[in-house]
């Protein structure tokens, strides 16, 4: 594959300071909005109910809307005509009989209620503070494997890349007021992989680079590595991108936000990888003696 010569790193400033709004939007809408979480966080009520004939998810689902029930999960359950209903609204005693009601669509369709009850978060408070330490513990860890294979320095671009890509899809869900649920939270996990993943390519080629390139300025390395290693990361990059656009349309509403948060996080970690991560390396002044092995000196044989 021929190799690129884009000159990336002529365009630091600027992607820094995109990078720096983008993250600061994110913060922003975290504090004062929030993330939308759904039933898997929350709890609500759920609604058994069957119908004659098999339903379309999504007719329900405008219909329930229509009628100003919001934040609602609608999915088969054991066979095509048995619907389940997850609302966000408080559980009362009449609330079964009032979806009841609005899903017979004043005698147009044919429902019989099977069974309405609470239903708790699959997602307590506690779990979600482990969560959250877990994920701290999970990038103490590539830090420090980062930092033992590669170097220090190294270590930091590479979490702070990560933290880059986790703070603005989390923003992203919070800006657009997209619902969070747990599968929203496994796919930001898979993005948390896949980024490292990708800088860790772009970190092995400068550190090669470094041993093989002695004589080049750390600026003209690091933007010859990312071109070395662009084919790569666009190729993966671009396949993958094709697959979730394929699920993002046509994989149906229960995992609309699962491919929607792995779309985003994609494109952000493969954007961080080429530009965050070696924006990062200049800043901290990496040179090939951080990483260059040391220079066996050799001596000559003294005769006696």
């Amino acid at each position: 594959m021929k190799v690129t010569t884009i000159p990336f790193m002529a365009m630091r400033k600027i992607v820094a300071v995109f990078s720096i709004l983008l993250i600061l939007i994110s913060i922003g809408s975290l504090a004062t909005k929030g993330l939308q979480f759904g039933l898997d966080f929350t709890g609500g009520t759920l609604v058994e109910v069957a119908y004659e004939k098999a339903p379309d998810l999504d007719n329900i689902r405008t219909l329930l809307a229509d009628n100003d029930y919001d934040d609602v999960v609608v999915q088969s359950f054991g066979s095509p005509t048995d619907i389940v209903v997850r609302l966000a609204n408080s559980y009362t005693a009449t609330l079964g009989d009032e979806v009841l009601t609005t899903l017979q669509d004043g005698g147009q369709q044919t429902v019989t209620l099977q069974r309405s009850e609470f239903v708790g978060a699959q997602v307590g408070e506690e779990l979600r503070e482990q969560g959250g330490l877990g994920m701290l513990l999970a990038l103490a860890i590539v830090m420090l494997y980062v930092a033992v294979r590669f170097q220090f320095k190294f270590s930091i671009a590479s979490v702070a890349a990560l933290a880059h890509d986790v703070i603005i899809t989390l923003g992203f869900f919070s800006l657009f007021e997209v619902e969070f649920d747990l599968t929203v939270l496994a796919a930001l996990l898979a993005v948390v992989g896949y980024s490292l993943n990708d800088t860790i390519v772009v970190c092995d080629r400068v550190r090669e680079n470094f041993r093989i390139m002695r004589d080049t300025e750390p600026y003209d390395l690091i933007n010859e590595s990312i071109n070395q290693t662009l084919g790569r990361t666009l190729i993966t990059s671009l396949t993958t991108l094709f697959v979730l656009l394929v699920l993002f349309f046509a994989g149906g509403e229960a995992i609309h936000n699962f491919s929607m948060a792995l779309l985003v996080g994609i494109v952000i970690g493969t954007y961080s990888s080429i530009f965050v991560a070696a924006n990062l390396l200049l800043a901290l002044k990496v040179t090939k003696e951080d990483l260059m092995p040391p220079i066996k000196e050799e001596f000559e044989d003294e005769m006696p």
